[in-house]
C-alpha cells in the first residue's frame, strides 16, 4: 500500500500538466482515504479528505493507492486500469478521459 503523502507528492509533481484539466476530480482509495485534485482556476490544489466529503468533484475515480501512484507516475495506463477493473469511474466520463490523456 502506497503512502498517502507519497501519492499526493506524485500528483503535485504533475501539477503543471494537470492544471489544464479545469475540473475537480476525487480519487477514492480502496485501501482508505480520499484525495481531491482541484484543477479549476488555472492552478492545482491537492487535498485529502474522507470519501464522499468533497461533493463538488465532477468525476470520482475509485482505485487503490498503489494503482493511483502507478497511474500518476506513468507506469500504468489509465485505459488498461479501467478495462481490467482496477479503476472505476463515477460521474463525468469526459473528464475522466481528459485526465487519462494528461496522465499518459
Amino acid at each position: 500500500m502506497a503512502d498517502l503523502e507519497q501519492v499526493m507528492e506524485a500528483i503535485e509533481e504533475r501539477s503543471a500538466v494537470l492544471s489544464t484539466l479545469g475540473y475537480r476530480v476525487r480519487f477514492d482509495l480502496t485501501d482508505g482515504g480520499s484525495i481531491l485534485v482541484d484543477a479549476t482556476g488555472g492552478g492545482v490544489s491537492v487535498s485529502t479528505g474522507e470519501a464522499g466529503e468533497a461533493g463538488e468533484a465532477v468525476t470520482v475515480m475509485k482505485l487503490s493507492s498503489d494503482n493511483l501512484l502507478k497511474l500518476v507516475r506513468g507506469k500504468l495506463s489509465p485505459m488498461i486500469a479501467f478495462s481490467t477493473g482496477r479503476l472505476k469511474v463515477q460521474g463525468s466520463q469526459g473528464v475522466a478521459m481528459k485526465l487519462a490523456g494528461l496522465l499518459e
